[in-house]
């Protein structure tokens, strides 16, 4: 069984950024680099002959490249005790129509629909009995945390295992978003 999701990797300079962030939160596990993408859609674990359909329903999905803009930082879940801090994305229609695009191409392969409103962030650090203070002081320290926009031209299938430090994400397939003209 592979445990799969839907992903945008993300420049190294922005990586740079956001590992810029990383602390003043104690006892966050804070992602490293090669941890930090935008999840477009979590699959979970499927055998070979599901991921070999995910692949090509993947492959039929038609987009032209569009830019991103990280901007804004917050917390999962929104209430209770945080267990999730995160970037968020600057409202992006052309984002929201390649995960509707790609959610419809996974429809027909088995793994199901994503009952879950799509909210689309970047997580930086996993919390365990946080201290809701310095959780507070992060948030309003980064309140108006805002990146250049940076330029999606294709989107990935990943694989994860998890492992003692956290996941280790490998980049399975990557399917190129093509110009109009070139679709």
């Amino acid at each position: 069984m592979t445990r799969l999701f839907v992903a945008l990797e993300l420049p190294a300079l922005v990586k740079q950024h956001l590992l810029m962030m990383a602390g003043g939160v104690p006892g966050a596990r804070w992602l490293e680099a090669d941890q930090m993408h935008l999840t477009l859609r979590f699959i979970g674990e499927v055998d070979g002959a599901v991921m070999a359909d995910v692949t090509a329903a993947l492959g039929s999905v038609e987009a032209e490249p569009f830019e991103v803009t990280l901007a804004g930082v917050g917390h999962f879940p929104p209430r209770g005790t945080p267990r999730t801090l995160w970037v968020g994305v600057a409202d992006n229609p052309k984002l929201v129509g390649l995960r509707t695009r790609i959610e419809s191409a996974l429809a027909c392969t088995g793994v199901g629909r994503d009952s879950r409103k799509f909210f689309a962030h970047v997580a930086l650090a996993r919390l365990k009995e946080p201290k809701m203070s310095k959780v507070a002081e992060f948030l309003s320290r980064h309140a108006l945390f805002r990146l250049d926009a940076f330029k999606v031209d294709a989107f990935c299938l990943l694989s994860s295992m998890l492992g003692s430090r956290g996941a280790i994400h490998r980049v399975e397939v990557e399917f190129p978003l093509t110009e109009k003209g070139d679709l």
